[in-house]
């Protein structure tokens, strides 16, 4: 089936605090492209032209609730509450940074805030994310995981073991494949035997096939809403296709010039963030209340990338510290 009718729409305050997240994620990160541009910080990948996705699991994961993401984290980091300032400082790799500068743009972890970690490896965290429901579960506690991956990760083995897990042992998890159409350069329809990598799938165990427009934050939010309080209710894992597109390339470095140039003007025109704010528009919120929002998130996202900048480079004694091993002999003991 395929989500995109919302027949109830969201309260107006939870509208705006989407559009507000949507908002901090596509600011933020374009502050954090000129700074790579101009040699500040080293690369990573861009989810601008995807916040809806994020945006609506934030305004719908409460505290407890865990999130796994690929390392295109950066908008998920955000959408769970994590500081600006901290965040922005690990992307530079200083002291300051939510994990010490030594993750970095594909590394973002706040246990505190309920993000479990972004992760590099294709489809390493979905076994993971399997694992945490589990636990949760054990315990008797309604925590749910929320996991999010693209689209290349639906042709990773990890992916059919972890559903097949989650499905047969009735996890509270939901499991998101954000797809924006491409595995890195390759577009996903040319390497995958089915037209909708991860909602043609479900039924290989016995899940519904919950296709939504990735780029209609009403429509994300109703299904994410739906999946998530599923699993709260003890009635197992859900399996989600967000359809979706980034503007920019794979990484920060990419240029994106295998994309041909109608496909990209076609999915630019679909845009969330003004489309949304013409919804709100419509539906009776004040323009001077949106632009009240933007002013004061720039100024935010201003602020944490001069704290970024300001801030001192990893000292060398940490280079030891909060690591599993100290780096010598001592574990053949």
């Amino acid at each position: 089936m395929r989500d995109t009718a919302v027949a109830d729409l969201p309260p107006t305050d939870v509208r705006l605090d989407i559009h507000r997240k949507m908002l901090e994620i596509r600011l933020f990160e374009q502050r954090w492209m000129r700074l790579f541009n101009a040699g500040k910080t080293g690369p990573g990948h861009s989810s601008i032209g995807m916040e809806a996705i994020a945006a609506a699991f934030g305004a719908v994961l409460r505290p407890g609730d865990m999130t796994y993401a690929t390392y295109r984290g950066h908008a998920h980091t955000l959408a769970r509450g994590v500081p600006m300032k901290p965040t922005m400082a690990e992307l530079l790799g200083r002291a300051t940074g939510l994990n010490g500068g030594k993750g970095g743009s594909m590394h973002l972890t706040s246990a505190e805030h309920g993000m479990m970690g972004s992760y590099a490896i294709i489809g390493a965290h979905l076994p993971v994310a399997a694992g945490a429901a589990l636990a949760a579960k054990y315990r008797g506690e309604d925590w749910v995981t929320a996991c999010f991956f693209g689209d290349g990760t639906t042709n990773i083995g990890a992916f059919h073991e972890a559903l097949n897990l989650a499905a047969i042992w009735s996890l509270p998890v939901v499991y998101v494949c954000e797809n924006n159409q491409y595995m890195e350069y390759t577009p996903i329809r040319d390497v995958t035997a089915v037209p909708r990598p991860a909602a043609d799938r479900a039924a290989a165990y016995g899940l519904p096939a919950i296709e939504v427009d990735g780029n209609d934050p009403d429509a994300m939010y109703a299904v994410a809403r739906a999946a998530v309080e599923r699993a709260r209710a003890g009635e197992g894992p859900s399996l989600i296709e967000a359809v979706t597109y980034r503007h920019l390339g794979h990484a920060s470095a990419d240029p994106a010039k295998y994309r041909p140039q109608d496909e990209v003007a076609e999915w630019l025109a679909k845009d969330p963030i003004p489309m949304y704010e013409a919804r709100l528009l419509e539906a009776g919120v004040d323009q001077a209340e949106l632009d009240g929002m933007r002013q004061q998130i720039s100024a935010d996202v201003e602020a944490a990338a001069e704290f970024a900048l300001e801030s001192p480079l990893p000292d060398l004694s940490s280079v030891t510290t909060n690591v599993w091993a100290k780096g010598d002999s001592e574990w053949r003991r």
